[in-house]
């Protein structure tokens, strides 16, 4: 269960980047990421859109449209490629960044097995990328679970699960688990990784008791941050498995339906899909031990 009591204040969050009135508008973005080069902001929109955002410049940018979408997940690889997931066409995309072209690297299915509501993803250091199918809650079939993608570009069903509603994706730092947030049961499992690179079984590591997760991350201090839609809150996975509550924003204004953040330095950047804008939240006072290059 989660200890009730936060961690920081609610002034901790101010708005980062407000795209309410900017040309393009921010359209109410979930997934995001950080470019490891120029360190600009990347994030999705829900009508297929993929942004680019200086946070300095304080400028936001088109860099595809993929008409009729929903953009979802948004992950950096390495070598500076772009991932992001299309929950409507069923497709993960891909760009590099210098090229500006993009790829479907999977579109709709992989073999025989059909993608119904890709997710979230997150990679490893080597370019193999992970990547949830939640299936819509009304539907009654099997709920797919976590899909693999090797660096060679071959894709197939890593983890069936059961999960209630797959919906964020980490990688544990040291590459030996996947975390996968269930939305609908408020909770979060954990899925061994072999030493052959097959799934374990699936096991669940934390029941929050209400909040629904979205988005998973682990930060540079190596514990697991669980971005919750409703409440709008953050919270910690800790190492004796207890579950912190790291920000809560009561009347979700700043923080609103938050559903996946990204680390730089001590900052966090939170992606809010009730609103327009991108959230930075000062962590210092927990991570100041665990960074030593701020940005």
């Amino acid at each position: 269960m989660v200890t009730p009591a936060a961690l920081l204040s609610p002034e901790r969050a101010q708005v980062a980047f407000d795209g309410f009135r900017t040309s393009p508008r921010l359209d109410h973005p979930e997934g995001l990421d950080i470019d490891p080069v120029d360190g600009s902001l990347w994030c999705g929109g829900e009508a297929g859109q993929l942004y680019r955002i200086d946070l300095d410049a304080g400028t936001i940018e088109l860099r595809d449209l993929n008409e009729g979408g929903f953009t979802l997940g948004v992950r950096f690889a390495p070598d500076r490629r772009v991932y992001w997931l299309d929950a409507l066409h069923r497709q993960l995309r891909c760009m590099a960044v210098d090229k500006g072209e993009v790829e479907v690297v999977v579109d709709r299915a992989t073999g025989d097995t059909p993608i119904l509501y890709p997710n979230a993803l997150d990679l490893s250091p080597d370019g193999t990328l992970y990547f949830t199918d939640s299936r819509a809650l009304a539907d009654d079939g099997p709920s797919y679970g976590v899909f693999r993608v090797e660096p060679s570009g071959r894709s197939s069903l890593w983890c069936a699960g059961p999960f209630d509603f797959a919906n964020g994706i980490a990688l544990s730092p040291d590459g030996s688990a996947v975390y996968v947030a269930e939305s609908a049961s408020s909770s979060v499992a954990r899925v061994a990784v072999r030493a052959d690179g097959s799934a374990g079984a699936v096991d669940r590591v934390c029941d929050l008791g209400g909040p629904v997760p979205d988005g998973l991350m682990f930060g540079p201090d190596g514990l697991l941050y669980i971005t919750c839609y409703y409440p709008s809150v953050i919270l910690r996975l800790e190492q004796d498995g207890a579950v912190s509550t790291v920000i809560e924003d009561p009347i979700g204004h700043t923080l609103a339906n938050p559903t996946n953040l990204v680390f730089s330095g001590t900052d966090a950047y939170v992606a809010n899909l009730g609103r327009w804008h991108i959230t930075r939240i000062d962590m210092a006072e927990l991570l100041t031990p665990h960074v030593t290059d701020r940005r």
